[in-house]
């Protein structure tokens, strides 16, 4: 597995086959974002949407604790070099700290989330903006803002409603409460629970399954999942399904798959 140069102290991107890993790397810290934590993950969150190789992401962290969400106090810790190219940045791109987050712009690609200890705050905040999500047994979650008199600003309350029933968003983001994993699985929030230590073993299987099928295919059904909600009726939401559909059906690996399925054996996707 390769470091990229485009890592900060804060944020380590590594490359493993078709798989970007990003790791949150401020455990001193529970992993609470910093400015260069939020330039690593927006360079990555860039080179995945426009690197063709690679068809699918992991986020995960180093540590005890996943995340903690913002961190106010960052800038006390001194002036980086990769700090202040994310405030340059911050000063030509709109919103590049929602887009670092996962709240704008998302990768147009399946996004693994790999969950240890706390995720809290924004730490449950990012993790909506993900696909598949693993948690550990000792993983604890948490929209907890108004429990500080705060917002929850990267998304919460237009996501989380849409993503698992609304009374039990509603108690997570009005109560600021903790849940643990399995209370999370249960609320359909995270897709398994695996022992502690194992979720990033868990995420590169998932990753593993992704990367086996259509890249085309599987760019479209992304988008098709995240665009295509209630906010549509469902017959514009069909319509749009179908815009994405055509490409994929018109496409090399499509004629592959179904030849590999004829000719009973595993398809040679080359994602054109």
């Amino acid at each position: 597995m390769a470091e990229l140069d485009i890592s900060t102290r804060n944020c380590i991107v590594e490359q493993e086959g078709n798989v970007l890993i990003v790791t949150l790397n401020r455990p001193e810290a529970k992993n609470a974002f910093s400015p260069e934590m939020l330039l690593g993950m927006y360079r990555a969150w860039r080179l995945l949407d426009e690197d063709e190789s690679l068809y699918c992401a992991i986020l995960t962290a180093n540590g005890d604790t996943f995340c903690a969400g913002m961190d106010l106090t960052a800038g006390a810790e001194g002036y980086h070099r990769s700090t202040e190219e994310f405030m340059e940045i911050m000063s030509k791109v709109p919103n590049v700290h929602w887009k670092a987050l996962l709240r704008d712009k998302r990768p147009n690609k399946p996004m693994i989330l790999a969950v240890e200890g706390y995720a809290l705050a924004g730490g449950t905040e990012i993790l909506q903006g993900t696909d598949i999500r693993v948690g550990a047994e000792n993983a604890i979650f948490g929209v907890t803002e108004v429990a500080r008199g705060l917002y929850p600003m990267s998304g919460s309350t237009v996501r989380l409603r849409r993503q698992i029933p609304y009374c039990l968003a509603a108690e997570m983001l009005l109560c600021g409460e903790h849940i643990t994993a399995q209370q999370a699985l249960e609320f359909g929030l995270i897709n398994k629970v695996v022992p502690a230590g194992e979720t990033l073993q868990a995420a590169k299987a998932y990753a593993e399954r992704i990367c086996a099928n259509g890249p085309l295919a599987v760019k479209a059904v992304t988008r098709s999942l995240r665009e295509h909600q209630e906010c549509l009726s469902e017959e514009d939401a069909m319509v749009a399904s179908d815009e994405l559909a055509g490409p994929v059906f018109a496409s090399n690996d499509a004629k592959e798959g179904m030849r590999a399925f004829k000719e009973k054996r595993p398809a040679k996707f080359a994602g054109s």
